[in-house]
């Protein structure tokens, strides 16, 4: 039976500010690099009054939301559960997932009043991304945002690690993943950010449960959940909490395990300006590709052509001309 959506996702709102940084300024204002880092309001905001925000790019975003968006732009369909607030960015998040084609929620629902949830997204001459979140209204994202029909009418769940930082946002992983379970809908999973694995491991466990259908990590996070020494050991380990896994591996590709067979996907070089949202676009094309009859090593080939794409701009999400030029490519190379 065909399915309304191929993936409905859950995970936090957040409009994605994207900008460019020097080292200099990491150091100056002492933040972490190469980590997503949550923030207050006051710290986001002084930040952001020291860049310069005329050059910054503005896109809906959150992990998840950038997946979930891969699978519409590639021609899939998909539904996105978030909250945002009754404010300007909240009404400018609600349209921007609309005109890139996902369903939500949030377009037949009052917007609660509140802060809609804002991600600084810096991004360094070397590449490397650094990311300030203040939650703001997604913080108290809860089961209250899953459409329990819409969810039944999917073919994947969709579930963003970084909802693990709350209890609340626990809750609605596992109320979510019980749904699916119950329905017949496949369970697919993000670690998003070595981060969540370090410091919420515990909790991840217990989302995770007696496993998911689908998991998607990069080697860090593998390491950190399985507490193997290597990557061998590591993808071993794995088998225990996914029946499938994709672990990336960033430009030397990555490694698909369908069930039964590992299989390696290689890279497409890229010359790399901003790695912010590759591994939400490499799940979101790797989603599309097997809820749209792609073998799992086709679909990496998707996905890592995608990832390799994205990494050459600015932004953590393609255009869907974008997206449709890279099922052309691999249609003829075929």
């Amino acid at each position: 039976m065909n399915k309304k959506y191929n993936v409905y996702g859950i995970g936090n709102a957040l409009v994605d500010i994207v900008t460019e940084v020097d080292d200099q300024f990491l150091q100056d204002h002492k933040i972490e690099k190469g980590l997503m880092t949550l923030v207050d309001e006051e710290h986001q905001t002084r930040i952001s009054n020291a860049i310069n925000m005329n050059d910054s790019n503005m896109q809906c975003g959150g992990s998840a939301a950038n997946s979930i968006i891969a699978v519409s732009q590639f021609g899939g369909s998909s539904y996105y559960s978030c909250k945002v607030a009754n404010d300007e960015l909240g009404e400018f998040y609600k349209s921007d997932l609309s005109s890139n084609g996902v369903d939500s929620n949030i377009q037949s629902e009052a917007l609660a009043n509140g802060i809609t949830g804002k991600c600084l997204v810096m991004t360094t001459e070397d590449a490397s991304r650094t990311m300030n979140t203040f939650l703001g209204i997604t913080e108290s994202y809860s089961k209250a945002e899953i459409k329990e029909d819409a969810l039944k009418a999917a073919e994947y769940l969709y579930i963003e690690g970084y909802l693990v930082t709350s209890e609340n946002g626990q809750d609605a992983m596992k109320h979510a993943k019980k749904l699916a379970e119950d329905n017949g809908v496949k369970t697919a999973l993000t670690f998003s950010d070595p981060a969540m694995v370090k410091y919420f491991k515990e909790p991840m466990v217990s989302v995770i449960g007696t496993g998911v259908d689908l998991l998607f990590c990069n080697e860090e996070e593998a390491m950190l959940y399985t507490g193997a020494d290597n990557l061998s050991e590591a993808q071993e380990a794995l088998k225990g909490s996914a029946q499938k896994f994709v672990i990336t591996l960033g430009e030397k590709g990555a490694i698909v395990f369908d069930g039964d067979t590992f299989i390696d996907i290689e890279p497409n070089k890229a010359e790399a300006i901003d790695t912010n949202g590759a591994g939400d676009l490499f799940a979101g094309a790797f989603l599309y590709g097997i809820t749209n009859g792609k073998s799992y090593a086709d679909a990496g080939k998707i996905a890592s052509k995608a990832s390799s794409k994205v990494v050459t701009q600015f932004g953590p999400r393609l255009e869907t001309n974008q997206a449709k030029e890279i099922l052309n490519e691999l249609l003829v190379e075929a």
